[in-house]
């Protein structure tokens, strides 16, 4: 089955696409990468992304427009995906551009993505699978986040143990007890929020949002250098962190928070950023403010690592490609655990994400749950997602459209 897997992350820079082939072996799953591409929002769709984004106002034509412009974009990567498949492709996971995240007293009770599914199978003639969150919302849980599923495979034992036995993946919600012994692997994606996966030997899948990784470190971008990012962290290797902001940084009571979490720009928003930086009694040189955002995810990503005693870190995600973060991480963590990328394991570190959707989109096809309760808090797993089709459901062979209808008494 070839399965085309679409990925707009919380930095919304763009959208990541990827081909895969998914095969199965007794209970082996097997997933051979077709290729990947990425497709960068102009500068003009950041911004009407940005535009919508909590804390600011919006209009619920703004939020049309958009979600039509997104489809269309989403469809053209898409079509790029197909291509990537050999011309030919079953299912398309399109999950959308996340603009709200309701999260109430730490209880998701909403989320809305955008992107205009039908425009998607319209434009590639595919079933497209979309509003992957709802469900898991729907079932009491955080709605994400979702690649806890297909880092729990990808990191299971070789033993034929699988993710979660002894209480895991199906167990209930909560299970964020310290395991106690053996080999314990975590799954790191730095994106715009940094999440953590671990899988532990004897204790349930746990999977949450640690906090900001580039979410900050971009929106220092926007104010001070006009640019979506800090290339290669080189304004953060310039500065110096600053003790005081530091300090206001990690006081943010989500750090403290157990697991279940998730979070968002609906928290870690430019605005944030500014109010941390005005309760200064002196401004923060700009190259400062770079260092100290840095080493807020590297500390923060590093006591979650610790504090779940993890031996072995396999990241990906943007954050990857920024030397200054990596440098802090592969510091914080020396002699505790090992850091290492998703490269090693065939899959690229770009676009890890999106072939994790890619796999959320086989399961629901064939009907299997892709949230994990002990990750999301839910009351059970759900099957995730809403199917858009590309044309008339299949039929009896021959059957005409009918003329007229006859309501009987």
């Amino acid at each position: 089955m070839r399965i085309v897997g679409l990925m707009s992350g919380t930095s919304y820079d763009g959208v990541d696409v990827v081909a895969a082939e998914f095969s199965t072996a007794g209970d082996t799953l097997r997933l051979r990468p077709l290729g990947h591409r990425e497709l960068g929002y102009d500068r003009e769709l950041r911004e009407r992304i940005a535009a919508v984004l909590p804390p600011g106002p919006t209009t619920v034509e703004a939020v049309c427009r958009l979600d039509n412009a997104l489809g269309e974009v989403f469809a053209e990567a898409a079509a790029i995906g197909v291509e990537l498949a050999g011309g030919q492709a079953d299912v398309v996971v399109s999950p959308g551009q996340t603009v709200f995240h309701w999260v109430d007293g730490g209880t998701v009770r909403g989320t809305l993505q955008l992107g205009a599914p039908a425009r998607v199978a319209a434009r590639v003639g595919v079933p497209v699978l979309s509003d992957l969150r709802s469900a898991d919302v729907a079932a009491g849980g955080q709605g994400a986040p979702l690649v806890p599923a297909f880092d729990a495979l990808l990191l299971a034992p070789a033993d034929g143990r699988r993710p979660g036995d002894d209480g895991g993946a199906g167990g209930q919600p909560g299970g964020g007890r310290r395991p106690t012994g053996g080999t314990v692997r975590a799954a790191l994606n730095l994106g715009g929020i940094a999440n953590l996966t671990v899988v532990a030997p004897g204790a349930p899948v746990l999977g949450y949002d640690v906090g900001p990784a580039n979410a900050l470190l971009d929106a220092a971008a926007r104010r001070f250098l006009d640019q979506p990012c800090d290339v290669d962290g080189v304004r953060a290797a310039a500065g110096r962190v600053h003790p005081g902001l530091l300090a206001l940084l990690l006081a943010e009571p989500y750090y403290a928070a157990a697991p279940p979490k998730s979070t968002g720009k609906e928290l870690f928003h430019p605005g944030y950023l500014d109010d941390r930086l005005a309760a200064l009694a002196e401004p923060v040189a700009r190259d400062d403010v770079f260092a100290t955002v840095t080493e807020l995810t590297a500390r923060t990503v590093a006591a979650a690592c610790d504090g779940h005693g993890v031996t072995e870190v396999v990241a990906a995600g943007g954050g990857v490609r920024n030397p200054t973060l990596w440098g802090r991480l592969a510091a914080l963590g020396a002699g505790r655990w090992e850091l290492r990328t998703t490269d090693e394991l065939g899959v690229p570190t770009q676009a890890k994400e999106a072939y994790a959707f890619a796999l959320l989109g086989w399961l629901s096809w064939h009907g299997l749950p892709g949230a994990v309760p002990s990750v999301t808090g839910a009351r059970r797993a759900a099957v995730l997602g809403s199917w858009t089709p590309s044309g008339p459901p299949p039929g009896p062979a021959g059957r005409l459209p009918p003329r007229r209808l006859v309501v009987l008494r």
